[in-house]
């Protein structure tokens, strides 16, 4: 699978710490391996819009829809507790 990025999650990507970006991308590279990696957690956030949530850290997520071959990443958020 491929991971492509909207332009409001390549702008949230820019906004993150260095060590949330390196976890973003070890995240990513998991997704792309496998969905059900265990360290995702990913599950569906709204059925209705087919959007899925994953883990990057304990309080972030991101946000992504699946197309075809594609996981398209559009957006990345501190998790509410």
């Amino acid at each position: 699978m491929r991971i492509g990025f909207s332009k409001t999650a390549n702008d949230d990507y820019k906004s993150l710490s260095p060590a949330l970006r390196k976890a973003a991308d070890k995240q990513f590279v998991y997704l792309a391996k496998d969905i059900r990696h265990p360290s995702l957690h990913a599950k569906k956030y709204d059925e209705s819009m087919g959007i899925w949530q994953a883990r990057i850290s304990q309080s972030w997520r991101f946000y992504f829809l699946i197309h075809r071959d594609l996981y398209y990443i559009i957006s990345i958020r501190n998790h509410p507790k």
